[in-house]
């Protein structure tokens, strides 16, 4: 493939997409010794002086030694650790199951998980970036064309700047268009629900204890935040949706206390609220030709969960160690097989969480007399099993495998 004839900025590795996965590879490889060159639509800044908007994100044990590790959580201004989580069945109305599922710190070796405020974690992911010398973050770009051969990937941004690389890396999103490019199909489905995102302040303090309920249209999360606040995922019937979003805010809040139940006392909607579809989207690759998909461009699973974002940066782990590794057995960090070896290695994960969603949501996301009664002994007879508890907390936290990448046990590269 001939390179353009135009002085091109060259660079190691291309990321296209400078959110929390495109930063977080750009670190762990910045870190490493590549030249790195991040590509975001987006304008410069992280976010971090403005207001509150009410997005908040979950980070697994694992991801959050990765994050330190990068020098990225210690940036954080706050953060609220979550100690216990409770998963039960109910009912719109407030009439909960005498079955439930309890989380606590006594049943893995670490806290479940740590709530941040997405512009925190932009912020503190940017300013580590623009702290790394061999980072180059281009905002207000995006890739126009890009070639790829034997000698490495020619890019052209819109502005008209050529960009030569090794490795283009696609942390664009579900609708990356890179994948499309390059002519990776997905497989999937709609779930037909859409996930309603906001924050609510409340009266009473929620002792960092996230609850969720599994109502008859989908889950409802109370994700506790810092403060007397929770984050909350709501997810609904797509039909519905529309509604809710169109009500006016006393009208919302009351639809929210009829869900939330009133232990943690009246409830008051903070910030924006959003809506998205909900889908299961797989690529059938993660890898081409000098490029790789990482985070939802490869993977996209139910958020009832709250895997989706640990998943993705996982994959940035993942890709990471094997750039590395490849690097230092004086191998092409562009070529096959340090990406398959990315590949094999995420495929399972990705592909098991998709499994586990999508049957914990066929299981709850109904109001089928008899499921209900399997459910619920389900849910009972799952937190009496300590062992079996243990072990589903640990999993959720990433931990417990040996072979996992080793940003995520909080070693060096």
């Amino acid at each position: 493939m001939p390179f353009m004839t135009a002085p091109a900025l060259r660079t190691d590795v291309l990321v296209s997409g400078g959110g929390f996965a495109g930063l977080s590879l750009a670190l762990a490889l910045g870190g490493a010794g590549f030249e790195v060159t991040v590509v975001e639509p987006g304008p410069a800044g992280g976010g971090g002086k403005a207001g509150f908007d009410g997005r908040v994100s979950s980070f697994a044990p694992d991801v959050r030694r990765m994050l330190e590790r990068l020098g990225v959580w210690q940036r954080l201004p706050e953060f609220q650790t979550v100690r216990e989580i409770v998963v039960s069945g109910g009912t719109p109305d407030g009439h909960a199951s005498p079955f439930f599922l309890h989380f606590g710190e006594g049943d893995g070796d670490a806290p479940p998980f740590d709530m941040v405020e997405n512009r925190f974690m932009l912020a503190a992911l940017n300013a580590a970036a623009a702290d790394q010398p061999r980072i180059r973050l281009l905002h207000g770009a995006r890739i126009e064309t890009v070639e790829t051969g034997p000698a490495g990937v020619a890019a052209r941004l819109v502005d008209g700047r050529p960009v030569a690389a090794r490795l283009l890396v696609s942390a664009e999103g579900r609708d990356s268009p890179l994948r499309e490019r390059f002519g990776i199909k997905t497989t999937g489905w709609s779930y037909g629900q859409s996930g309603i995102v906001c924050t609510v302040a409340h009266e009473r303090p929620h002792d960092g204890i996230a609850q969720e309920f599994f109502l008859p249209s989908g889950s409802f999360a109370i994700l506790p935040i810092t403060g007397n606040r929770s984050s909350i995922v709501w997810t609904e019937r797509d039909e519905l949706v529309p509604a809710f979003m169109a009500l006016s805010e006393p009208d919302f809040a009351a639809e929210l206390a009829r869900r939330f139940t009133d232990y943690l006392g009246a409830v008051t909607p903070l910030g924006g609220r959003w809506a998205f579809p909900l889908r299961l989207q797989l690529a059938r690759s993660y890898v081409g030709r000098r490029f790789a998909l990482v985070a939802d461009a490869a993977h996209v699973v139910h958020p009832l969960a709250g895997q989706g974002l640990n998943l993705g940066l996982r994959d940035v782990a993942a890709l990471a160690e094997a750039v590395v590794d490849a690097d230092r057995l004086g191998l092409d960090i562009g070529s096959a097989t340090p990406l398959e070896a990315y590949e094999r290695r995420r495929r399972i994960d990705a592909a098991l969480m998709a499994a586990v969603t999508e049957g914990l949501n066929r299981l709850f996301s109904n109001d089928s007399a008899p499921l209900r009664l399997v459910r619920e002994a389900g849910l009972g007879l799952v937190n009496a099993a300590t062992p079996v508890r243990r072990f589903l907390a640990r999993a959720a936290g990433g931990r417990g495998a040996a072979d996992a990448p080793r940003l995520l046990k909080g070693e060096a590269l």
